[in-house]
């Protein structure tokens, strides 16, 4: 197979701390896969990075900021963060996002 295959089970969860978890899926130099589990109240500290970034809500709901303006995200929900902007986010009830990135973030890796 020409693709990178990643089973679940075979990745690791990372203790954020916080009441974050991260699992990084399949990547490659161009794009990132990456599940973030939060429990209710946890926060995504406001941030930057240069990388796009896509979030979509597999399960939970979350207050979602970029540069200051926010949106209430329940499942099924997604968002695009241009690389650069000041983004961030709070659960308001515990749930998991998947969070794409391009290019790869290597910070992730290490």
């Amino acid at each position: 197979m020409k693709g990178i295959v990643k089973h679940h089970q075979d990745t690791l969860l990372q203790d954020l701390g916080g009441g974050t978890a991260r699992r990084v899926l399949s990547f490659n130099e161009q794009l990132m896969a990456v599940e973030v589990s939060f429990e209710t109240g946890a926060e995504g500290a406001v941030h930057t990075h240069p990388h796009v970034q896509c979030s979509y809500v597999l399960s939970g709901r979350f207050r979602y900021s970029v540069e200051g303006e926010s949106a209430l995200l329940e499942p099924g929900d997604s968002i695009v963060v241009p690389g650069g902007l000041p983004h961030g986010t709070v659960c308001l009830e515990a749930g998991t996002l998947l969070d794409v990135f391009t290019p790869c973030r290597e910070d992730f890796l290490k």
